[in-house]
């Protein structure tokens, strides 16, 4: 069963009358955290949608840039986010019990957050009520403002550039220090090391951007620091 199929056998309930959220309290554990990480960025995007004002562009275009889907599957895509645009429930709500459902993992959340920064910028803008919406959201899922402004600084192309951020250090840091925080972001990009975390396979493109960006970190750290 496909990852979209078995996405829209976890939301049928919702025939039912159940919200979007009781899907969330059904995919806790494993095998199911890829669907959980899945119909959460879609949830989330969809709240996002609106943070601007202006819901112009093509939402599932815009997950494209997050997820590879398939043409005879974008119907289950559309559906998750129509529902969550419809839901009562606000996107606190959701961040809270997203929080609760990968509560062992902070890293997931991260990775949750890359896919929602690059919904945000689909449209080649990063509009500050997007801003505001996305740094609520890392507050509730706590992964510190030193975090927030790593993903900011490397998904937003405009942002002044600051290498430290990227990789989550100071510039008093020691350079041991700096070079084993590359480590384990390069680390974290694996492949091997997402699917462990329940990033499906039709995700894994996240991991392109990051890679650049902490590499690009690191070159212009070490070297500074040779200089």
């Amino acid at each position: 069963m496909s990852l979209w199929a078995r996405i829209s056998a976890a939301i049928a309930a919702l025939a039912k009358g159940e919200g979007l959220g009781a899907v969330f309290e059904q995919l806790r554990t494993p095998p199911e955290r890829s669907v959980a990480f899945t119909i959460a960025v879609i949830a989330l995007g969809a709240k996002m949608a609106k943070a601007d004002g202006r819901v112009t562009r093509d939402e599932v275009s815009a997950f494209r840039r997050v997820f590879e889907i398939p043409p005879e599957e974008e119907t289950n895509a559309a559906r998750v986010f129509n529902l969550a645009r419809q839901d009562v429930a606000g996107f606190e709500e959701y961040a809270r019990r997203i929080k609760r459902m990968f509560r062992d993992d902070d890293q997931v959340l991260i990775d949750l957050m890359e896919g929602l920064f690059h919904i945000a910028l689909a449209d080649g803008e990063y509009h500050p009520a997007e801003d505001a919406f996305l740094r609520r959201v890392a507050e509730i899922f706590e992964l510190g403002e030193r975090c927030f402004r790593g993903l900011r600084a490397r998904n937003v192309k405009d942002a002044e550039p600051d290498p430290y951020s990227v990789l989550g250090v100071t510039e008093d840091t020691p350079i041991d220090e700096v070079r084993a925080a590359w480590r384990r972001a390069v680390m974290e990009c694996h492949p091997d090391r997402m699917r462990a975390r329940g990033v499906p396979d039709e995700a894994l493109a996240l991991a392109g951007d990051r890679l650049i960006a902490v590499n690009a970190a690191w070159e212009e750290i070490s070297g500074q620091r040779a200089a």
